[in-house]
């Protein structure tokens, strides 16, 4: 099954250690020596396309053509994190460039004749994004592209964790749980878009802020809130998160 995989490479790169990079760049290198392919690279996506952020990349061309993308607003990862599915291109010279001009152009430009990119999501919610970079064109394989949609299930749980621990000095790279933690995060979002009329990305922002101001964990919150001790529209009964601006 998916998820036996996805534990298993959370494990992989947990067991590796500090010493041989951030979270992120371990899965890419992982990605990297399993997948038959030239370079990986980790994005950060918001409701508005492309962050600007790249989390980890194998090498300088895997970074530059993620970083290309943003500053085009062009490229199969903006594709896959506007529709939510995977955008495959075995052969960016028959049908990239035409697809992705600028892009398409600087990618073949670079050496790299094929591209894969997947999606980071919790539900709805843009995460981020997987790009696997290949220097010769051909599809993946079944098995492959099963293991590829595995890594980018990893890379989802892997940004989860850390936005989760940013700013309470958590060093520890053990994911324990990490389905659990999508799955009550992504309830407590659809909790919180509910009770205050916004929009989803705007809910696990609120969700998010309350955790920091609070210090506490965002997997912490989102338990409060789906066990119904934590409401933030004011309901009768319940602690409340009130507006801070």
């Amino acid at each position: 099954m998916r998820s036996t995989r996805v534990a298993e490479i959370l494990s992989v790169i947990s067991d590796r250690g500090g010493e041989q990079g951030t979270l992120p760049t371990r899965l890419c290198a992982e990605c990297l020596a399993v997948l038959p392919v030239s370079g990986v690279g980790v994005a950060l996506m918001t409701a508005d396309g492309p962050s600007g952020v790249v989390l980890a990349a194998t090498d300088g061309r895997a970074r530059q053509l993620e970083e290309l993308q943003f500053a085009l607003t062009e490229g199969p990862c903006v594709v896959a994190s506007n529709s939510g599915s995977p955008v495959l291109q075995p052969d960016l010279a028959a049908a990239g460039s035409a697809r992705w001009p600028r892009f398409g152009a600087a990618a073949l430009d670079a050496g790299v004749h094929a591209v894969f990119a997947f999606p980071l999501r919790v539900g709805a919610i843009r995460v981020g994004v997987l790009d696997l970079y290949r220097d010769t064109p051909g599809p993946l394989t079944a098995p492959e592209l099963a293991d590829a949609l595995a890594f980018a299930d990893a890379a989802t749980s892997v940004v989860l964790h850390l936005q989760d621990h940013a700013g309470h000095g958590s060093d520890d790279p053990a994911l324990t749980g990490p389905i659990d933690s999508q799955a009550k995060v992504h309830q407590a979002t659809g909790m919180i878009t509910i009770q205050l009329g916004v929009s989803l990305a705007e809910a696990l922002l609120r969700l998010r802020a309350h955790a920091y101001a609070s210090g506490q964990t965002v997997s912490a919150v989102a338990a409060d809130v789906v066990d119904r001790r934590l409401r933030f529209d004011g309901e009768p009964g319940t602690t409340t998160q009130r507006d801070r601006s």
